[in-house]
């Protein structure tokens, strides 16, 4: 049971009156959560480098409840055109290149989303002097490669990253803490979240939906290592009532200032035991087997080999935790596809340029 405080960031008392800024509004968590914001009475403000046709918010039918600039946050000057339009209150940050093996073939793609417009963004929001809450969505795979027996990560933990991914987010990371130094005062809270998982993820090279498709029959699966490298997954809704819950508390509590805060179930799973799950669903036991085979002989090349933590200072602040266990979310998940294929061609929801 949730704390009487904490209930109030999910309130249309709280949201109602507020205007919220949410870069990547077109990816699969910002789509999650301008849904929730928009039942919330929120005036949702959304910015992306994609179209609205074929996304998250096209397929829920919630394009008409928001309103929506197609800009590159790479772009300072029109970035500062839409924030001279309104009034933001809260700003949710989450553009960016997310794709890991994007980042392998096109590190400049990488750093200049991830990086750039942190700082693009962040510079403006420093002039806008409505914003009482910001956001920043890193990752943890900002922390880099430590030993399994440090693990889970901490937040006190050094940011060490190799890879080009890791390396842009750990630098957006350390930019939103300048921006919030006792130099500019800027309300901002850094997130370091896991793997995230759910209804409206898009992007079909990750993990989860990748097995999905393989399991319905529309494409066969490549695995990219052996499956023995670890991760965390926190379930999309929990992400997103999280995400709620800080920007509510960050508005109200100014002391909460350049915090870091990791979010993670603490359990790592195996890349071959998401695929046993996700197949065990479908009751597709040969499919598994057949995925288990091609496992052998691979190897994991520039990725961080395993990942996990926990939600300690979450909970010790807010009294958080996440509600989804992996199986009943995974259920969840396979159930929106279901929906969303009969649908659609997954074909014409993939990631385009435009």
């Amino acid at each position: 049971m949730q704390t009487k405080i904490l209930k109030k960031y999910i309130t249309k008392n709280f949201w109602s009156n507020k205007t919220v800024l949410i870069t990547g509004i077109n990816g699969f968590i910002g789509g999650n959560l301008a849904k929730k914001l928009v039942n919330l009475n929120a005036n949702v403000i959304g910015i992306s480098n994609k179209r609205l046709k074929n996304k998250f918010l096209f397929f829920e039918g919630i394009t008409k409840s928001l309103k929506f600039h197609k800009i590159d946050i790479k772009d300072y000057s029109k970035i500062e055109k839409v924030l001279k339009l309104y009034k933001i209150d809260i700003c949710i940050h989450l553009a960016a290149q997310v794709d890991v093996n994007i980042a392998k073939v096109d590190p400049y793609l990488t750093l200049e989303s991830n990086v750039k417009g942190t700082y693009n963004l962040l510079e403006n929001l420093r002039h806008h002097k409505s914003i009482k809450s910001i956001i920043l969505a890193s990752s943890d795979k900002a922390y880099g490669e430590y030993k399994v027996a440090d693990l889970p990560y901490k937040e006190n933990y050094d940011l060490r990253p190799i890879y080009p991914y890791d390396v842009s987010k750990a630098a957006g990371d350390m930019i939103a803490k300048s921006y919030a130094s006792d130099l500019f005062k800027l309300p901002v809270i850094i997130t370091r979240f896991a793997n995230i998982y759910g209804p409206g993820q898009l992007n079909f090279t990750a993990l989860i939906p990748d097995c999905i498709l393989a399991n319905t029959g529309h494409r066969k699966f490549i695995p990219r290592g052996n499956g023995t490298n670890k991760r965390d997954f926190l379930y999309v809704d929990d992400v997103c009532d999280l995400y709620l819950c800080l920007s509510y508390n960050l508005y109200k509590n100014k002391n909460l200032r350049g915090e870091v805060f990791n979010a993670g179930t603490g359990h790592g799973y195996t890349v071959n035991e998401i695929v046993e799950k996700v197949c065990g669903i479908y009751k597709n036991n040969d499919l598994y087997k057949k995925i288990s085979k091609e496992f052998a002989n691979k190897s994991l090349t520039g990725e961080i080999q395993h990942q996990f933590m926990t939600y300690k200072k979450l909970n010790k602040y807010f009294k958080w935790k996440p509600q989804h266990k992996l199986e009943d979310g995974l259920k969840e998940t396979i159930h929106w596809y279901k929906r969303f294929l009969k649908k659609y061609k997954y074909e014409t929801f993939l990631e385009d340029k435009k």
